[in-house]
């Protein structure tokens, strides 16, 4: 999404008001909302700051900000376009690790850098649209292209997103087959609030799979000649790593880090240098048809 208005970087603008203005350019966009408490607790500035950030934002982007009286809040514009253009790793990085700065500081790196990027990121309308709705409790209709059952119109509750380092899911309630599952939002478009509000079984506390949380007890694979190497990678305490997760993940946690899941760990160690101890874990765990070498499980497909 490109910005229409001018950029603050051109105006009097002292650089910690320029990260406040991008924060609230987030924050209303990710969540649909904002309060001028946000800014307080955010920066650790008093109230009156604050309302002079409001002011300026409001000046800038008129249509951007709805006031609601009754609930003391601003709510998003229809017709909102961000002060600060939006950059997608920046507001991956956000709703993953809750930073709300949102600038693409053009500082020179001290160190170089570089990593696998996502191959395609999550269009950012779509993002945002599924990240406010799970902000809201609000169900959603959308158009999704299936794998296995192609495109289709249908009604999902989203609860909550997953990052599996290739691609971005949504946990949503999928009221076509009445279950929990993870739709891919990159598949996701024409989104709209659907007509028929969530329902208390379609809620995130009713996700067994989400609530679980299961360990998992990670070492070298038994066929390497030297272990001790990757008991030093990952900083093992007697030689195991033991990780907690939540079961609806656990099988993209096992699959990007390519841990050999097999019970006689039958999988190639130089391409699996981590071996799941206890693969028993995964008996009930719905994400485990994911994980490299467990065995699958008949109708326990989690991407939909």
């Amino acid at each position: 999404m490109k910005s229409t208005i001018s950029h603050p970087d051109s105006l009097a603008l002292s650089q910690i008001q320029r990260e406040r203005l991008a924060y609230i350019d987030y924050k209303v966009y990710f969540s649909g909302e904002l309060r001028r408490a946000d800014l307080e607790s955010r920066f650790g500035i008093a109230p009156a700051a604050a309302t002079r950030d409001l002011t300026c934002y409001r000046g800038l982007a008129p249509a951007n900000l709805v006031y609601d009286a009754s609930a003391k809040l601003y709510t998003i514009g229809d017709r909102f376009s961000p002060i600060s253009p939006f950059v997608v790793d920046r507001a991956l990085a956000w709703l993953r690790q809750g930073y709300g700065d949102g600038l693409a500081l053009k500082f020179e790196r001290q160190i170089p850098t570089a990593g696998a990027d996502l191959l395609s990121p999550p269009p950012i309308e779509t993002l945002g649209a599924v990240a406010r709705a799970i902000h809201r409790g609000q169900a959603l209709s959308v158009r999704y292209q299936s794998l296995a059952s192609g495109a289709s119109v249908r009604d999902i509750v989203p609860l909550a997103l997953i990052d599996n380092g290739l691609r971005w899911h949504v946990r949503a309630y999928d009221r076509k087959n009445s279950r929990f599952g993870d739709f891919v939002v990159n598949r996701i478009s024409d989104t709209k609030a659907a007509t028929v509000p969530m329902a208390e079984e379609e809620n995130l506390a009713q996700d067994k799979q989400w609530n679980h949380q299961i360990e998992l007890e990670l070492v070298p694979h038994p066929k390497l000649r030297h272990p001790k190497a990757i008991e030093a990678d990952y900083g093992m305490s007697g030689g195991v790593l033991k990780v907690l997760t939540r079961a609806a993940v656990a099988g993209y946690a096992l699959g990007r880090w390519s841990v050999d899941c097999s019970s006689k760990h039958t999988l190639d160690p130089n391409r699996h240098q981590l071996w799941l101890r206890n693969p028993r874990v995964l008996d009930d765990v719905d994400s485990a048809t994911l994980a490299p070498g467990y065995p699958k499980k008949a109708g326990a497909d989690v991407a939909l």
